[in-house]
């Protein structure tokens, strides 16, 4: 399966097929004219599919790798200057590339390193965890985390290719499975009320295991759609942040080492699905739908924390602009919008609220 993320100059192709891995110098070669290629993956993927994918692209170009730890602390300024160093010694130029091979933290670190290493390189996404592969590996956003938030620095910078190997995920641990299917949940929300009823009638990943090709297709394609109606996130993309507002300040509170992000979003597009129908903006009933669906793909939609406890981190979100939270939300399930609210959308709930 093919699609084109279609950005005039800026346009990139996203191959998903079994086994491409094996095949990458070909696909590659098709977007690269340079000599040396610099993969970036962590401690945990690399043994796993650095030396196969450097074996595929070693007959042609000059191949180096750097391993860094796998987890959310690697994505910080911090790691930055140990990829700088690494691309500088083996002398890459503006005419080479950087691969990003693993999940979302791989992707959004490298891509900032290239978006930033002598103004920037090219590079290309593979990425080895679903959520990245249904989400965080299309549309450009690169970025690093700051000890006040996730993700406030960072770069629109897409990539050249994006290759998806769903065969991949057969070593994803089953924690990481669940991970992604909140993004993919996510998608069924806010644009694809078929696809959260063909998650509800599977009812489990093993379930649809067989048909995961097309469901990666299917999101990759309405974040295509929506990245390319608003490239630089100023309007209908922040749709994609249903349940991000909450699930960043989660991640942030928790120091990124209890809820996964995936689990993450799900507590918050439950959460704030729920505050919503009590204010009378989305339709009843669609926040137990929600939580229905996240129970049975082992998702949470609750983290016992007190609602107050988060407020001061949401004001410092990243979709704060022009003074409003600017919050995803449903009218019901597949029909989204954006809602310019202030933290006062939280805090006005009962101070002892527990989410």
């Amino acid at each position: 399966m093919k699609l084109y993320v279609d950005l005039g100059k800026n346009s990139y192709p996203v191959y998903i097929e079994n086994h491409i891995l094996k095949e990458a110098d070909k696909y590659i070669a098709k977007v690269f004219t340079g000599k040396k290629i610099m993969v970036v993956s962590d401690d945990n993927v690399y043994p796993l599919y650095g030396e196969e994918l450097r074996a595929a692209l070693s007959e042609q170009y000059e191949c180096y790798s750097l391993v860094l730890p796998h987890g959310e602390a690697t994505k910080s300024f911090q790691s930055l200057p140990a990829i700088y160093s690494a691309l500088l010694e083996v002398r890459l130029s503006r005419s080479d590339l950087v691969i990003a091979l693993g999940g979302g933290v791989i992707g959004d670190l490298a891509g900032f390193a290239a978006a930033s290493y002598l103004r920037g390189i090219k590079f290309i996404q593979i990425p080895t965890s679903l959520l990245a592969q249904v989400d965080s590996s299309v549309g450009g956003k690169v970025a690093v985390d700051l000890p006040q938030g996730k993700n406030l620095i960072g770069a629109f910078f897409q990539p050249s290719l994006v290759l998806i190997d769903p065969l991949v995920l057969n070593t994803l641990p089953g924690r990481f499975i669940n991970d992604g299917m909140g993004e993919i949940i996510k998608y069924g929300c806010i644009k694809d009320k078929d696809l959260f009823a063909a998650l509800e009638k599977h009812g489990s990943f093993d379930d649809l295991k067989e048909e995961l090709p097309e469901i990666i297709c299917r999101c990759v394609d309405i974040k295509r759609a929506v990245v390319e109606a608003d490239q630089f996130d100023r309007g209908e993309r922040m749709l994609l942040n249903f349940g991000h507002t909450l699930a960043h300040t989660i991640e942030q509170y928790y120091h990124y080492e209890r809820e996964s992000h995936g689990e993450a979003v799900a507590i918050g597009m439950y959460q704030i699905t729920k505050t919503a129908e009590e204010k009378g903006l989305t339709h009843a009933g669609e926040a137990e739908r929600i939580r229905k669906v996240l129970d049975s793909y082992g998702l949470p939609h609750s983290c016992g924390l007190p609602l107050k406890e988060l407020t001061g981190a949401i004001t410092l979100d990243k979709k704060n602009l022009d003074g409003n939270l600017n919050v995803v939300l449903l009218h019901e399930i597949g029909d989204s919008y954006v809602y310019p609210a202030s933290d006062s959308f939280f805090a006005d709930k009962n101070k002892h609220q527990i989410i």
